[in-house]
């Protein structure tokens, strides 16, 4: 094992895999060359058979263009190469073979692991101590010890984290990643993770069940699908499910994947939608969208995606339920009847009044749960309806709104699990 500094911050771990019969020098030149290329991948360590230690390790871009003529005179130039290694990374670099009586060197494999891994420094020091300092094995320990862990915590409450969108020219994609704190919500891997599976969330088949106009994704659809996480910290081809066994043992949370939803484009319209509270684009805490539709297709784009825009937005903060008053269930419609009859019977007042009274609450409700219906958040001189049907005279074509969905991190999760999955969406 070499550890190699550079300027005094960047360190990387070299480990020769197997017996070398180079010459001392010759080795520390390809570990040179070795430890270049790893920093321009972003690799914090590398392991690396000894059997592939030649000159052919030298690439050209890596060496100065006299010092590549041959692999012989590669070899031969070693001042050549050690000034350009300086020239790149300064002069306080240095390479040395790593000890494991040296604590300074212990310290510096704590930190490469903890960097590659996130995990707590003291189950860091453990997986070294366990694998005798060797941070490959440490790593495959701590991956073995995390997925029991993780296992342990699946069982926890997860009502925090975030959704994550992601769109395609035909539909739109939104799922939610849980975890349990807002903290781990914030992090980089953990935001990663759900933009990936937003994406993997475009490739299920439209054949699943429809939820007016918005197909269900559960996590049963995505969970054995392949992934490519390529990020610093986890990266490699994996399975949804395994990737989220390894990021709740890396957060040391309860991390899952909660539901989806997928939206169809129409064939002639365009779906816009609006992310609340977003660390990032793509990512956020409540997400509104709303589906459109023109009957001409060469409509004005622009004016479609303003209002469309603005439309998202209002779903977030007005929280419809429906999406015309046609689409109001019946089950909702007689019980809040009776809601509003009993209270106006209370008034004492004829069964006339009563009726009148109960009519004109009904008004209200509409106004209070069917986006058609109510008050535009931008100009509450208007409702939604109007709103469109100012867009359709603008653009000189009719549109429409289609489908809509809102999903809120979280939502029903302390009330009643097994329906938390039920968005609000609405179709024509």
């Amino acid at each position: 094992m070499y550890l190699v500094e550079l300027n005094g911050s960047a360190m990387v771990a070299v480990k020769l895999r197997g017996p070398t019969h180079l010459q001392k020098t010759e080795v520390l030149l390809l570990l040179l060359a070795v430890t270049a290329s790893s920093l321009r991948s972003g690799a914090m360590a590398l392991s690396v058979p000894a059997r592939r230690l030649s000159t052919k390790l030298f690439p050209s871009l890596l060496l100065p263009a006299s010092s590549t003529s041959s692999s012989s005179s590669t070899i031969s130039q070693s001042t050549d190469t050690s000034s350009w290694f300086l020239s790149q990374f300064g002069s306080a670099s240095f390479l040395r073979p790593y000890s494991t009586n040296s604590t300074a060197d212990q310290m510096n494999l704590i930190k490469l692991l903890r960097e590659r891994t996130s995990a707590p420094i003291k189950d860091v020091k453990a997986a070294l101590v366990l694998s005798n300092w060797d941070i490959e094995e440490a790593q495959k320990e701590l991956r073995k010890k995390g997925k029991v862990m993780a296992s342990k915590k699946s069982s926890r409450t997860a009502a925090e984290g975030l959704l994550a969108l992601a769109q395609s020219s035909t539909k739109t994609a939104l799922i939610e990643l849980n975890c349990e704190t807002d903290f781990v919500a914030r992090n980089d891997i953990f935001q990663h993770l759900a933009l990936s599976l937003a994406k993997k969330a475009l490739l299920v088949d439209n054949s699943s069940q429809h939820v007016s106009g918005a197909f269900h994704v559960g996590p049963e659809s995505l969970e054995e699908m392949t992934l490519n996480l390529e990020h610093p910290k986890i990266s490699g081809e994996t399975t949804v499910h395994n990737a989220i066994t390894e990021v709740a043992a890396m957060m040391g949370e309860n991390v899952k994947l909660r539901r989806g939803y997928v939206m169809p484009a129409s064939s002639q319209g365009l779906i816009s939608t609006y992310l609340h509270t977003s660390p990032q684009p793509g990512l956020g805490r409540i997400a509104g969208i709303l589906s459109l539709e023109v009957d001409d297709g060469k409509t004005q784009v622009d004016a479609l995606q303003r209002v469309g825009s603005e439309l998202a937005m209002h779903v977030v903060a007005a929280k419809p339920l429906f999406l015309t008053k046609e689409l109001v269930s019946s089950d909702a419609l007689e019980n809040e009847r009776e809601i509003l009859k009993s209270q106006a019977e209370a008034s004492g007042k004829s069964q006339m009044a009563i009726d009148k009274m109960v009519e004109g609450r009904l008004r209200k409700y509409f106004e209070e749960v069917v986006l058609m219906e109510q008050k535009f958040i931008m100009n509450d001189a208007m409702n939604v309806k109007a709103v469109l049907d100012n867009l359709s005279k603008e653009v000189g074509s009719s549109v429409r709104a289609v489908n809509f969905l809102r999903m809120e991190v979280g939502e029903g999760i302390a009330r009643q699990e097994a329906d938390a999955s039920e968005p609000v969406a609405q179709a024509a």
